[in-house]
Order: structure tokens, then sequence, then C-alpha cells
């Protein structure tokens, strides 16, 4: 079989599904972050324009938390399905996400149309920063189609066993993009307009790279018009084993909103400027890891489907250490360098004095966060969709919120919305990495193991 994940080093494999994913999402990433620091340094504006933009980024991971619930639900069982040599299958479930992301692409895309206004003030903006979120909202929601298209529908290009095309489908937006923020935003003063203006253009020059491939000979399962009706039944499936990847994203927009709301509450609106420079730098970091996890995901359903149980071990034992490792060096950094990342996305003298007491506090621990993202990615690999949704729900809804609002009451201040973060990768991180452990890890490859196939729609 072509891309035969079964065979081989599993380390080996792994690295070369993640690499390219993760300088790809790293690509990605630079969509928003290069606008951010381009507009964190707009002259005149006294950090609302940075403020305006973070009050919109409920919405950039609501769009995401929508892309995952079908994209993190189709492409792992299309890879079970590929590993077990149900290529058919395999090729209904890539047809059917597609269908199901265009469906809820076109709904949102009304939906932030219709109540922009409402929605950013419940979002945490304020008079000074509305007229900065609204005009990057408004252009930035057109282009929640073609986003949802080639981020979910990549995740088809890298289960099929080309990651460096799933690379360069974002590379080749992000490109755009970086060419076109500096001219639009400065040389035409468009300001934050032209930051969305950049990033719609470069999202849709991606989708089409990512349409091109999936309907061109390369392409091992190509999209098949007749198959794009969802079946109910198999809709079902994609959606069950993708709410972990929607609740997940989901719970970040939750978090998101009520930081927004708390420092606004506490500390004014320049503290949700800092609040995006510290979500901001934590995306950067942990981006390698996301990758590398994100990455390893179909190598582990693959060879879960082709009863190969000791390379997933070997795999959720690589993802564990690197993962810790590697976050571990980057607490490390920011430690000693706060003021450098700071600076990165402001000029202005007020956000850098708050932000650099706010980095020392929300990113203390932050190893930690690995063991989460090695057992959640175990869990939606393998099928198990309640245990990966209980843990998104369980660090973040359990966890974060009811301490972001309660700590700033007892006294903390907007203190107290730093510190809710490295308590929930502590808990969240420690339960979510010892359970999947002792429930999947420690059974794999036991007898009853290899007997049974337990159905993905059915595990808990």
């Amino acid at each position: 079989m072509a891309n035969d994940f079964s065979k081989g080093e599993v380390w080996r494999i792994v690295l070369a599904q993640a690499l390219p994913l993760t300088l790809a999402s790293f690509v990605q990433l630079l969509y928003n972050v290069v606008d951010r620091i381009y507009i964190g340094h707009l002259s005149g504006s006294g950090g609302m324009a940075l403020t305006g933009v973070g009050v919109t980024f409920p919405i950039v991971t609501l769009v995401l938390a929508f892309t995952m619930l079908f994209a993190t639900g189709g492409a792992p069982l299309f890879s079970m399905a590929r590993g077990g040599g149900d290529t058919e299958r395999a090729s209904r479930l890539q047809s059917s996400t597609l269908t199901l992301l265009l469906i809820c692409a076109a709904v949102i895309t009304a939906v932030g149309l219709l109540f922009g206004r409402p929605i950013l003030y419940l979002f945490g903006a304020t008079p000074e920063s509305y007229p900065y979120a609204s005009a990057y909202f408004q252009i930035y929601i057109l282009g929640t189609l073609p986003v949802m298209f080639s981020t979910g529908m990549n995740y088809f290009i890298n289960a099929q066993g080309f990651p460096r095309t799933g690379m360069l489908s974002t590379v080749l937006g992000a490109g755009i993009n970086l060419a076109l923020d500096p001219i639009l935003i400065f040389a035409f003063h468009m300001g934050v307009r032209g930051a969305a203006i950049a990033t719609v253009i470069s999202q849709a020059a991606s989708a089409l790279w990512v349409f091109h491939f999936l309907t061109g000979p390369r392409c091992l399962i190509p999209i098949r018009r007749p198959q794009m009706r969802p079946e109910p039944h198999m809709a079902g499936q994609i959606v069950q084993l993708g709410a972990a990847g929607f609740v997940q994203q989901g719970t970040n927009s939750l978090v998101q909103i009520v930081c927004n709301l708390t420092l606004r509450s506490y500390g004014g609106a320049v503290y949700v400027g800092v609040m995006t420079i510290l979500n901001s730098v934590r995306e950067i970091l942990h981006l390698p890891i996301m990758g590398l996890t994100t990455g390893s995901q179909p190598v582990m359903s693959f060879n879960y489907g082709a009863r190969k149980y000791d390379r997933v071990k070997s795999a959720i034992r690589f993802n564990m250490i690197v993962g810790v490792t590697f976050l571990f060096g980057a607490w490390i950094v920011v430690l000693l360098f706060p003021r450098l990342f700071v600076s990165l996305f402001t000029s202005d003298p007020e956000l850098i004095r708050l932000g650099i007491p706010a980095m020392h506090r929300y990113f203390f621990g932050f190893f930690l966060m690995a063991l989460q993202f090695a057992g959640q990615s175990v869990f939606t690999a393998l099928g198990y969709a309640k245990r990966a949704i209980f843990f998104s729900l369980f660090r973040k809804v359990i966890i974060v919120v009811p301490l972001t609002i309660l700590l700033p009451a007892i006294g903390m201040g907007v203190n107290g919305v730093f510190t809710a973060e490295p308590i929930s990768n502590a808990i969240g991180g420690i339960a979510c990495a010892l359970t999947m452990y002792l429930t999947v890890y420690r059974k794999l490859g036991t007898e009853a193991e290899s007997e049974t196939e337990v159905d993905a729609s059915q595990k808990g």
C-alpha cells in the first residue's frame, strides 16, 4: 500500500508527518501573528488597535473550532478505514466531511454579517476598541469559507501521506499574506482593514491549492462529487469523534471571552491588549508540539486500524518525551527574555510595562501543557471520543473559567486571570496523561484489545 505507516521506525515516520505539518502550522500562524505585529505598532492607536483585534480572537477561534469538529472527526476515521483496506469508506468519509465544512462555513458567515456588533461587545469590545475590532471583523468573516475548507481538508492531504503538499498549501497563503500586509496596512494606509483584506486573499489562495490537489491525479483518494451528500450515520460518526477537537477549540474561545470581560472589568481595555500578546506568544511556543501530536495522529490511527499496537505505543512515548522537553525549554526562555517577546508585538510603553510581569505568571510551568496535548492526541487518534471531550472540558470549563472569575474577585485582580492558566496546565495536563496511560496505553496489545474491534462511535 502506498504511504504505509506500518513499516519503518515509528519516530521517523512521526517526524516525517509532523515536521512539514509544524512548518505549515507555523506559517499559518503567521496569518494572525504578523497581523498583530503590524497592528501593534500602528502609530496613534495607543494600543487600542491591538486590543480591538484581540477582541476578535474568540471569533477566529470559533471558526477553527467548527473546522476541527469535522476535520478531526473525519480524518482519523478516514485513516482507520485506509489502514483497514476499506478505500470506499475512506472516500465517503472524506467527501462527507467536505460537505459538512461548506454548510457550516455558510452559516457562520451569515450569522457574523448579521450580528457582528453585539457579538463584538459581548466578547469584550469597548467604545475605544470597537472601531478597530469592527474594521477587522467585517472583512475577516468573509473569509470563513476558504479558511474552513483549506484548514479542514488539509487534514486529508496529510492523512494520505502527503505532508509536504499540505505544508505547501499553507506556505502559499502565508507568503501572500506576508507580502500584502505591509502594502495594504502602511503603503495604502488601510490600517486594521488592510490586515483583514490580506488575510482573506491569502486564505482564498490556500483553498484553491487544496482543491486542486484533492481533485487531481496525484491524490490517492480524490474528492468525488456523487459522494458529497452526507449520510446521516456517517455524519454522526464524524461529529461524535470530532466533538473533542471542537470542544478543545470552542472552550479556548470561551476562555478568551471570559478573560476579556474579566480583564475589562478589573483593569480596563489595556489589559485585553496584554492578553492578546500573551496568547500570541503562547501560540508560537506551543505550536511545534501541536504539530508533533497532530502529525502523529494519522500514524497512530493507521497502525491501530492495522492492529500494530506496539507501534502505537512507540508513537505515544515519543510524543510525550519530545513535548515535555521542548516546552520546558520554551518556559525557561520566556522567563529569561520576557521583554523581547512583549516588544515584538507592541512599542507602547504601557503595554510593555504591564505585559512583562503578566508573562511571568501566565507561563509558569508551561511544559505541563505537553501532557494535555499528548493525551488528547491519543484519545482522538484511537477514537476515544468521550474521553477526549471530557479532558477538553475539564481543563478549560471546569478549571480555567471558574478560576478566571474567582481569583480576581478574592483580591488578586488582573493577576488572578493570568494565574488561572498555569494552574489549569498542571491539573489538567497531569490528569489527562495519567488517564491515557492507565486506560489506553497499558491496555494496547492485550488479548482483549487484540480480539475486539471496538467501533469508534461507541468508545468513551
